[in-house]
């Protein structure tokens, strides 16, 4: 599962690679954490709420500047097609603060989506190392209500039929609003009209999903966490009552 944060210029490492990367001296008001301690904060959080993680990998990038990682995992709840997914970042070139996206994991394919309804961010500043545990804690809470909620939608994707018209249609708001690059638009069309993986055949919101994510896999999580929430955005103007223009964010 190493491609799925395979991206430009980074490198797969393991958790002890890690938290061999030395922490930066504070400067200023700048007190960075380090990655083994984030991690070790998702790890206790999880664990406490009932969380299992089936699967984690990480990637480095820029010399170990900055930090990824996935955790996939049990949710609770059997599902035959995907599982909940967790996504960390943190860096020591101040790039982008502490923080996770929770998002889904879909087997067949091992595309990754991010729904963006949990997630924390907490710069490095000297009550970082105090606080950390506290919004993790917090924001795990939470994780319960996710899992329903990606559930209800997904399901609804599932029931929703798209034409090839508002396909097209999608696709152009999809470029208009940053879910992919222009030249992008003829592969998801691609994957759209035949995807090799036969659970896709549906012509429903669910599959136009899975076309989108089978062409931005290789994007580090945070970019992908970005996309798939526009994207999600977008579908939820065709699937739910409670999509939203990702134009307007």
């Amino acid at each position: 599962m190493s491609s799925m944060v395979l991206h430009c210029g980074t490198e797969v490492a393991t958790l002890e690679e890690v938290r061999a990367v030395p922490t930066p001296e504070p400067k200023g008001r700048w007190f960075p954490v380090p990655y083994g301690e984030l991690i070790d904060a998702v790890h206790s959080s999880l664990d406490a709420s009932g969380y299992n993680i089936v699967s984690e990998e990480y990637g480095l990038l820029r010399d170990g500047d900055r930090m990824f990682g996935f955790m996939n995992l049990e949710n609770g709840v059997a599902h035959d097609d995907y599982r909940l997914s967790i996504a960390i970042r943190n860096s020591y070139d101040k790039w982008f603060s502490n923080g996770f996206a929770v998002g889904t994991h879909v087997f067949c394919c091992d595309n990754l989506a991010f729904y963006g309804d949990v997630k924390f961010a907490r710069k490095n500043t000297r009550w970082a190392h105090r606080d950390l545990m506290r919004i993790v804690a917090e924001a795990m809470g939470e994780l319960g209500s996710l899992r329903d909620s990606v559930d209800h939608r997904i399901d609804t994707y599932k029931n929703t039929p798209l034409t090839d018209a508002e396909v097209h249609d999608i696709l152009i708001r999809s470029v208009d609003a940053k879910v992919i690059p222009n030249a992008r638009i003829s592969r998801v069309l691609k994957e759209w009209r035949g995807s090799e993986h036969e659970e896709f055949a549906p012509r429903t919101a669910w599959s136009l999903e899975n076309s989108f994510t089978e062409v931005m896999k290789g994007a580090n999580p945070a970019d992908l966490a970005r996309r798939s929430i526009r994207l999600h955005g977008l579908l939820d103007m065709v699937a739910t009552s409670n999509g939203h223009d990702p134009d307007q964010l």
